[in-house]
């Protein structure tokens, strides 16, 4: 019996717990099927069709794409209102509507002596063909190696001319990297010559599009001379370098200062290059004009290691000698001395004169030889020899024949013509004993040149002499203007000519005009430099007004100038109101001061504040304007 009772209690609590179980899992059932029900009558009550409800016990997950966060949250609370908020659970994927962001485009092309190379990505819808036929075309025979690879994205509005301007720099430029984006261009190179740098940088600057950006950087190399040359001469004139060549500042600087003790007037250089014979041509070079001052007239060239003194004429033999010889001890090893006592040139035998050969330059290039040749082929190749530097039809050529000329004759007169294509306008004398050489150049080492001419193709055999003058007027780059220089002539241009504007407005006055076209013929002499056109108002009316309202007239300026085709990229505006006085705003005369434009330079380095000038730029140009504000 108590065994059947002990089971039957056992049964009976098994029972039980069935029981419990399955009413706890029908009770869990109807809760979660409530709680889902509920939340999905709640959403789309909301109207939020996109959510999907889940259960999982007590817990309701949401889940769904929804097109916004916003959205997200709002169905978040309005399943809290019909469950408690902890048993929600948030799957929702919120839509990325944003549409795709297109790529960075961007071309590096480097073009060597070797090979053209291009790198970067393009836009498809781009004229890629286009683009790559013109690089075949300035490649010519070197190989291109083409590495562009395409993105299927619309073109950038200034892709075309951004790509355009980069291939004229490349067809101008045959050592550069050159970066393009979709607006603005970088471009690398070196030119050969400083120049050539000057002329590529000037073109560049010129030509650059309006609605893109530039930065040009061009370096010229330290030049090659050769023959590594020297000449310095004292006459009854003074003391005068012909040519100057130096390999350091340090041996240029002990060169001119021996030339100044010997009674060179300041203001020469010496050009320094690659090439020098010697670390010690300084020395070298100053123990030279130094013995030469002794002597007190002469001249003595340096042509690599070697090195030449003449005596003027008359020189006491006994002086030459010691001082040449003290010379010839004292320079550097390598060097070679050469001593030469000037005497007067005998005239040719059976010739009652010496021959002599002028040749005459124009400022309009036309040339002219008169003199005697051995025969016709002489003549000839005198002729030709001039047809190419100064070009066929600019040549007039009036010959003789002799037949007892000096051998020389001939070298002696191309080196001459050689010589006189480095001039602007000038003369030449050739004579048996004497190459003279006179005339005008835009160049600064035209001297140096020349000499290095004469030196090379007809040594030390003859006594030569340079009178050739340099005229900044002819030197191409001497007229551009730095920006302190360009800002100095508008101030002059503007101080009896004054820029104003049509009473109350942002338009320029009719009278204006004038001023506006010389400012732009001003600028358009001008090196690029950065320069800002500040519009400025006195203190009537409100101050965002007139922020405005000078903001827009410094526009109004600088749309005239653009409109003047004034290329200066670093020419901006910018308004500043009534913030910056320059007179008393409770007078008349006060207001009338503050309401102007100003041009001033931009720092190079970043300004502390965007919004005003940096106090020790001053500003160079002002132009009032006759109305208030």
């Amino acid at each position: 019996m108590k065994l059947i009772s002990v089971m039957l209690s056992t049964a009976v609590f098994a029972l039980a717990s069935l029981m419990a179980y399955f009413a706890a899992g029908m009770a869990v059932a109807w809760i979660e099927n409530s709680s889902a029900k509920a939340v999905e009558q709640r959403l789309t009550m909301e109207d939020y069709p996109w959510a999907s409800v889940q259960t999982d016990g007590l817990q309701v997950i949401l889940e769904g794409e929804v097109p916004s966060e916003a959205a997200r949250f709002k169905a978040l609370a309005a399943a809290g209102v019909v469950v408690e908020a902890a048993r929600v659970i948030d799957n929702f994927t919120v839509q990325d509507r944003r549409p795709p962001i297109p790529p960075k485009f961007s071309v590096e092309i480097l073009r060597n002596n070797t090979s053209i190379s291009l790198i970067g990505l393009v836009p498809i819808s781009a004229d890629n063909t286009n683009f790559r036929s013109r690089i075949a075309r300035i490649a010519g025979d070197l190989p291109v190696a083409d590495f562009l690879e395409t993105a299927d994205y619309p073109e950038p509005d200034n892709w075309s001319s951004a790509v355009s301007y980069a291939l004229l720099a490349l067809s101008r430029l045959e050592h550069s990297k050159i970066s393009i984006r979709e607006n603005q261009v970088n471009i690398e190179a070196i030119g050969e010559t400083a120049e050539q740098k000057a002329k590529f940088l000037e073109e560049l600057t010129r030509r650059t599009p309006t609605d893109i950006k530039s930065k040009i950087v061009i370096s010229a190399p330290r030049p090659v001379i050769t023959p590594f040359t020297l000449r310095f001469r004292i006459s009854d004139d003074g003391a005068l370098f012909d040519a100057c060549s130096a390999d350091t500042p340090k041996a240029a600087a002990r060169i001119l200062s021996a030339a100044k003790a010997a009674g060179v007037q300041d203001g020469e250089t010496c050009r320094q290059g690659l090439g020098a014979p010697s670390p010690k041509w300084g020395e070298a070079a100053a123990l030279s004009i130094a013995a030469l001052a002794k002597l007190g007239g002469g001249s003595v060239t340096l042509s690599d290691a070697d090195v030449t003194l003449t005596s003027a004429e008359g020189t006491d033999p006994t002086l030459f000698d010691n001082i040449t010889s003290r010379l010839d001890r004292d320079l550097p090893e390598i060097f070679t001395l050469e001593k030469k006592l000037l005497v007067n040139v005998t005239e040719l035998e059976g010739q009652e004169t010496p021959p002599e050969l002028i040749a005459t330059l124009s400022p309009e290039g036309h040339v002219q030889i008169r003199g005697p040749v051995h025969d016709t082929q002489a003549k000839r190749t005198l002729e030709t020899f001039a047809f190419a530097i100064f070009g066929t039809e600019n040549v007039y050529v009036s010959t003789t024949t002799r037949a007892n000329l000096p051998n020389f004759w001939l070298i002696r007169n191309l080196a001459s013509l050689a010589a006189l294509g480095k001039l602007n306008s000038g003369l030449v004398e050739v004579t048996p004993g004497s190459v003279i050489i006179s005339g005008n150049t835009g160049s600064t080492a035209a001297k140096t040149d020349i000499s290095q001419i004469l030196l090379d193709r007809i040594g030390n055999t003859v006594e030569f002499q340079l009178d050739v003058t340099y005229l900044e007027e002819l030197d191409p780059l001497a007229r551009m203007l730095a920006g302190p220089d360009c800002l100095a002539e508008i101030t002059t241009l503007v101080t009896d000519n004054k820029i104003t504007f049509e009473p109350g407005s942002t338009t320029l006055d009719s009278s204006s005009q004038n001023t506006i076209d010389a400012i732009a013929e001003v600028f358009n002499s001008c090196l690029e430099a950065p320069i800002e056109i500040g519009g400025h108002t006195d203190s009537q009316g409100r101050e965002e007004m007139n922020l405005n309202l000078s903001q827009s007239r410094a526009d109004a300026v600088l749309n005239a100038l653009r409109a003047g085709r004034v290329k200066l990229k670093a020419l901006t505006s910018q308004g500043y109101g009534e913030t910056l006085p320059i007179g008393d705003n409770k007078t008349e005369a006060g207001r009338e001061a503050n309401r102007r434009i100003e041009f001033r330079l931009v720092p190079t380095e970043p300004a502390t504040s965007q919004n005003a000038p940096v106090a020790d730029v001053p500003t160079t140009a002002e132009e009032t304007s006759n109305e208030q504000n």
